[in-house]
């Protein structure tokens, strides 16, 4: 079978482990925390709901100018990995004034200091990882780049569940600190990986995506979505059901299609076309919001994961191909772009929200009207 002989060639490359290592463990990392970010600003320091937003959208705001600065020029720079090194450093002196916060001011300066370089981090790591397989395998670049996003994908779900029982044992603390051991693990893994920089470049088959910003704006749409969901989801299951780890449950029952979805949708994309694809999986969003306005059972939160779980999957692995093809010359700047659309879009999704009032799943009816009906 195809995918059995691009699995074997994939970990023959050298240095494909050690990236796929990297990832893994940084997704544990940043799942740690992720369920839990908003709650802690609520429940520990108090926060109102449009306090929350400030915090997440100042940093945002900064952490997209960076993003999208250096990655302008970060295709002239000889060596990448130094980027996500220093940006790892500088997140984890963020965590240590976050975790120390008493109040709005000094989260909102240990969230911007954390969030403001992480952007720096996905969007490099990429981008070293297409120059390393365009460089030895130029035919599974693509579905190469996908494993290694779906190894960040189980690695977060893998965090989901383990900053849930953090939290039962050891309360918010114990999970900041585990985000915190997230970024130590990723920096030091960077040192300790060899950057291909100046190997003689492999042909790649079918590279490159005509310019569409059309295909733009809808992946901007799509992913405005999925951010208001990624913030305010939180908050809603918190509300109907009390228990802050329920959401770090709901999140992680997707690991168990996230993997084989990323897979399948490399494959399919590759056979019908990126934008068939992307569709497709904005219809199963689709399905998913509706069903969040329309029920509060939690067991059809859970039921409704799979659906959820091949949006993502397509989302951030599909429409990231789709975005970097379109800069194949740059590889630094294409992977920036896509990061700096997500966090364009988690931008607006934080602000769509607030002129709904209270936490309530009505806040999901702005997802049911951003999702592009036509390409």
């Amino acid at each position: 079978m195809q995918i059995i002989r691009d699995v074997r060639k994939f970990v023959s490359v050298p240095g494909a482990k050690t990236l796929l290592t990297m990832l893994f463990l940084y997704g544990i990392g940043t799942g740690i925390l992720a369920p839990m970010n908003a709650v802690y600003l609520n429940d520990s320091l108090g926060l109102t709901k449009v306090q929350i937003t400030i915090v997440f959208a100042v940093a945002l705001f900064c952490n997209m100018i960076i993003t999208i600065s250096v990655g302008w020029i970060s295709d002239r720079l000889k060596s990448k990995k130094k980027l996500p090194i220093f940006a790892g450093i500088l997140c984890m002196i963020g965590l240590f004034i976050y975790m120390n916060a008493a109040g709005f001011r000094t989260a909102l300066l240990g969230m911007t200091i954390t969030v403001a370089p992480s952007g720096l981090i996905m969007g490099q790591l990429f981008a070293m990882a297409r120059n390393h397989f365009s460089r030895r395998v130029g035919d599974i670049v693509e579905m190469a780049q996908l494993w290694l996003r779906a190894s960040f994908s189980v690695g977060f779900f893998a965090g989901l569940l383990l900053g849930a029982n953090i939290f039962l044992i050891a309360s918010f603390r114990g999970v900041l600190l585990g985000n915190m051991a997230g970024y130590a693990c990723l920096v030091v893994l960077l040192l300790l990986y060899k950057e291909t920089t100046g190997a003689r470049e492999v042909k790649q088959k079918g590279i490159g995506e005509p310019f569409s910003l059309i295909m733009l704006v809808a992946i901007l749409m799509l992913s405005c979505a999925d951010a208001i969901r990624g913030l305010y989801l939180q908050l809603v299951v918190l509300k109907l059901f009390g228990k802050p780890e329920t959401m770090s449950y709901i999140w992680s029952a997707q690991a168990v299609f996230e993997l084989l979805f990323m897979t399948m949708g490399g494959y399919w994309a590759a056979r019908y076309g990126s934008k068939r694809i992307i569709l497709v999986g904005g219809c199963f969003a689709l399905a998913t919001y509706l069903t969040y306005i329309s029920s509060p059972s939690l067991v059809i939160f859970f039921a409704i994961q799979p659906l959820y779980s091949f949006f993502v999957s397509v989302l951030y692995g599909v429409a990231m191909g789709y975005v970097q093809r379109m800069f194949i010359s740059r590889t630094g700047f294409g992977a920036s772009l896509y990061v700096f659309i997500s966090q364009t879009a988690s931008l607006i999704g934080y602000f769509l929200p607030l002129f709904i009032r209270g936490i309530t799943p009505k806040v999901f009816s702005y997802p049911v009207f951003l999702r592009p009906y036509r390409y």
